[in-house]
């Protein structure tokens, strides 16, 4: 596909502006110092309006997108976001705020509307989580979990512990021991058994220089920890404060809340498991929520309410870690994830976790014939294959398959995650794709353990259907070229 550039011709011209009618004498007065001027043209294309409408218009073509198809990533929840939260997003009483605006003033309301979504979503969030409170302000998963490890450390210091260990599975998000890292902890991997944390090598690894242990349950295998009630225990024993990754929660709503499994403090991903856009770089939300004894650690400033009924923004916690975003976050985001929690209710979001954990199984199940299960064993959201006997059978590689998934029309899933799974392929369907959906995958999928056997090239050329075949991962990644050279 020719980039914009290589469309231009000198002389096509895209608009038809009239000659402008004011005296000469205006934009000579009004003209900018000669040394922030041009002393020649910008080298701009030369096209007309339907070469640019065509040219965007195809390249917009070229995506894939929840709105395109399934986009089965595991552990990153892509499901289809509903537009009736983007319609919410964009009423003009949201739209329209500034962040600026004083929150009440004589004779009307200004920015009331706003901080009662904020108070509201708070609210919400804690009966799904059992949590005591929420800030709303960080930007995205790793945001909020840098909140809570920074909860973690102002608990630990407020009591004059010094600890200095983080607790991290094996098969934790990267995110996890990268953020313990940057708060200045040291992180120590605990092994897995069976697929999930093994308590007896967790308690011998605790000690009273650890701070906090870090665990995403169902995990990144796609497994619920049966002791993680045994860990808590542990752990609060021995004061570690217990944090809940909770990329996966998409699992579990309404039928087990953090709290109650002895978290101590959750981040959530709105824009994974409340269906807000996700990807392309943002925005997304984090919210960090915390049990009682951490609420008054948590971001400046926190959404209260007068007795009157009257939000405010209240700074008075002396013991806070402070700000940790402008404002009070990507309000939008937190917008429709609120509409979104309104119009499916209790009953609603616990029926996503139900759709979600059996959309999961049954491609477990229908696959299983043909792919090697990580974890011969019910799933919750997603399921791991390996693609390792594919391999040293066939010399197919989980690369070879993620390509080739392109040319039957789906995106690749999760590839090479969790490290614990030689060859992993991590399949997250989630509750939004039909049932047809999902057996056209299964056909795709079914499909491509054949060409393993007859046809192992085929997969080692693919993709064959796209504008650029192959590419080299590693050279692209490091060296990457962003612009298109000019013609001299």
């Amino acid at each position: 596909m020719k980039t914009i550039y290589q469309m231009s011709r000198p002389g096509r011209r895209g608009d038809s502006i009239p000659a402008h009618r004011i005296d000469d004498d205006y934009f000579k007065q009004s003209r900018l110092p000669l040394e922030l001027c041009r002393s020649q043209a910008a080298e701009l294309p030369e096209v007309a309006e339907i070469d640019v409408v065509r040219h965007f218009t195809n390249l917009s073509r070229l995506n894939f997108g929840v709105d395109v198809g399934p986009y089965p990533l595991g552990s990153c929840t892509m499901k289809y976001n509903p537009k009736f939260t983007e319609q919410a997003a964009r009423l003009p009483g949201f739209a329209g705020l500034h962040p600026l605006l004083p929150q009440l003033r004589r004779g009307g309301l200004l920015a009331q509307g706003a901080l009662r979504v904020l108070y509201e979503c708070d609210r919400l969030l804690c009966e799904i989580t059992g949590m005591a409170a929420f800030t709303m302000q960080p930007l995205a998963g790793a945001h909020g979990e840098l909140t809570g490890i920074m909860l973690i450390a102002a608990y630990h210091q407020d009591k004059g512990n010094q600890r200095s260990i983080v607790l991290v599975p094996d098969s934790a998000h990267g995110t996890n021991p990268a953020t313990a890292a940057i708060a200045g902890y040291e992180v120590v991997t605990v092994p897995s058994k069976d697929g999930v944390m093994d308590p007896a090598a967790f308690k011998e690894m605790l000690s009273e220089q650890v701070a906090g242990v870090m665990m995403t349950n169902p995990n990144t295998v796609g497994l619920f920890n049966p002791y993680i009630a045994e860990i808590a225990e542990a752990a609060h024993k021995a004061d570690a404060l217990l944090y809940y990754d909770g990329a996966n929660l998409n699992a579990i709503m309404g039928y087990a809340k953090p709290a109650d499994l002895g978290f101590d403090i959750v981040h959530l991903n709105l824009h994974k498991t409340f269906a807000t856009p996700h990807g392309g770089g943002g925005p997304g939300a984090g919210p960090v929520g915390v049990v009682e004894k951490l609420v008054e650690y948590l971001p400046i400033s926190r959404v209260a309410e007068h007795k009157d009924g009257t939000l405010f923004l209240d700074y008075d916690h002396p013991k806070s870690i402070g700000y940790v975003a402008p404002f009070y976050g990507n309000f939008g985001v937190v917008l429709k994830a609120y509409a979104y929690i309104l119009a499916l209710g209790g009953e609603g979001l616990k029926r996503v976790s139900e759709d979600a954990v059996l959309a999961a199984n049954y491609l477990r199940v229908k696959l299983m014939e043909h792919w090697q299960v990580a974890f011969d064993q019910t799933c919750m959201h997603e399921v791991v294959f390996t693609a390792q006997d594919k391999v040293e059978q066939y010399g197919v590689s989980a690369l070879d398959v993620a390509k080739a998934l392109i040319d039957e029309g789906f995106h690749p899933p999760t590839i090479y995650f969790p490290l614990v799974v030689p060859e992993a392929l991590m399949i997250e369907p989630t509750e939004t794709e039909s049932k047809e959906n999902l057996d056209a995958f299964v056909a795709a999928m079914t499909k491509l353990a054949q060409a393993c056997k007859d046809d192992p090239e085929l997969l080692h050329q693919a993709p064959v259907t796209t504008p650029v075949g192959r590419l080299d991962e590693v050279s692209a990644a490091r060296k990457p070229i962003l612009t298109d050279p000019l013609e001299p």
